[in-house]
This record gives structure tokens, sequence and C-alpha cells, in this order.
């Protein structure tokens, strides 16, 4: 009948445990965690790390929370960062920003130049929200001067996911990679019932209408997405309308969250 409790020295090789993780053979560590913490470091490579970045993500979760709870009704507006300031789209942009702000909103942008600029002029010109995300990136300096409240990051992912959980809709001006990105980070969310009643407004005909068209052709001809995936997708150039289209959703959201069931996440 074999001892329960046995003999160490009888049961193998000593494990080791950092933590959770077990070590047992060739991988048992000689030292202790406390010991490598406390112990002057050779060099300074432990900050590129792996784990150590795990930790700069979570702050940058913590630091984009923190900054954003109270931040209220917003609406995040996307574009080109190479639009110039005499650029037609500036004009709308801007105004853009002044009249979410009269609706009662605050404007989201990446912090960029260009399109996301002219959002946060009208909103900061109008006393109100004027928020930048901006991106750590090589070829762009830092948050535009319009920015009333700002944050850099370093991480693509922690950056999406605050104009997601923070804005109730996007604008989305003609632009590049970036801006498709956001656009299609929105719509396959919507898709997948991650988020709801979440306006998406292309403001720029000339410019989006091919796409629409793709979409609807041979995308939803051969069946790779549903005529209902478009029901968030809207086409304007008209400021007014962009802002009507955000405050009947609004509205349509409020009307549904009395009778909606609460659940802890």
């Amino acid at each position: 009948m074999s001892d329960e409790t046995g003999d160490a020295s009888a049961a193998g090789p000593r494990d080791s445990y950092g933590g959770p993780v077990l070590r047992r053979r060739s991988q048992v560590l000689g030292t202790t965690t406390d010991q490598r913490l406390l112990d002057q470091p050779s060099d300074s490579a432990w900050v590129h790390t792996d784990p150590w970045r795990v930790l700069r993500i979570q702050s940058e979760f913590v630091e984009g929370f923190g900054m954003l709870a109270e931040l209220g009704k917003a609406i995040a507006v996307f574009g080109s960062a190479r639009t110039a300031t005499d650029d037609p789209a500036y004009a709308s942009a801007e105004l853009l920003g002044r009249r979410l702000v009269e609706a009662g909103q605050a404007v989201i942008t990446g912090g960029g130049p260009g399109i996301m600029e002219a959002a946060n002029k009208g909103a900061s010109e109008a006393n109100g929200v004027s928020v930048g995300l901006g991106i750590e990136l090589p070829f762009e300096q830092g948050l535009n001067a319009w920015v009333d409240v700002g944050i850099n990051f370093r991480y693509f992912f922690a950056r999406k996911t605050m104009f997601v959980k923070y804005s109730q809709g996007y604008v989305v001006f003609p632009g590049g990679f970036g801006t498709f990105d956001e656009l299609f980070e929105a719509i396959t969310l919507a898709q997948t019932h991650k988020i709801t009643r979440f306006p998406v407004i292309l403001f720029g005909s000339a410019y989006w209408q091919g796409l629409l068209d793709w979409l609807r052709g041979p995308v939803l001809g051969e069946g790779k997405v549903s005529e209902q995936d478009f029901a968030m997708l809207h086409l304007t150039d008209d400021v007014q309308q962009a802002v009507d289209i955000i405050e009947s959703a609004a509205s349509e959201r409020v009307a549904e969250t009395p009778d909606s069931p609460r659940h802890p996440e």
C-alpha cells in the first residue's frame, strides 16, 4: 500500500513553482522570484520581454478607462491625417465637431492632423469635450493643438477598444488604411453582435459609393455578407443629416434601455 504523503526524494525530480508556473528537471531555476527582483540586474533587457509588455498593455487599458469613464455621450470621427486645411472635407469635419457638441456629444478622434484636427477644433471652439486618442507612430508628431483631453497609446488594439467602448457611433470621412481599419472593425463588431445601435456614417458619397457598390455587388451577391449587415451603414454629404442619424440612434437606444436586463460583467 502506497504512502500518499510520500517521500520527496522518492517522488522523482524536484518540483519548482514560480507562482502558478511549474518547472521540473532542466527547467528548474536556481533562484527565486524575489531574489531575481531584488538583485541588481546585469542589464535592462527584461523591460523588453513579453511579460513586461503585458503590464504595459494593462496600464494602457487602465489609463484609457480612467480618463474616459465619465466622458458621457461621445461620437468618434475618423478620416485621413493627410487632409489639407483648405480641403472641403476639413471644413465639414470642423462643422461636424461643432454640431456634435451643440447636440450634447463629446468628440473623439485619433488626435492627429487632417480630419482629426478639424473635428477636434470644431468641438473645442464650441466649448465641448475634444478628445484625442493618439498612437505611437514613426512618422506623426503627437496630438494636435485642439485636443483638450488626450492620451497616447503604444498598442493599436488598446486604442481601438477605447474608441468602441466610449463612443456611441462613428463618422468616417475619406481616409486610408487606418480609416478603413476602424470602419471594418465597427462593422465586424456589429455583425457579430458585440455592439448594437451603433451607427456608422460614411461622409462623402463620391469617395465611399464605390465601396458600397462593391459590398452590395459581388460580396452580397456571393453570400459573403447579409442584407442586414448594412443596417448600421449610412451615406451622406450633409453634416446636419449625420447629426440627425446619430440622435435618432441615441433615442432608440434610450427607448430600449429601461426594459433591457442588466447583467454584471
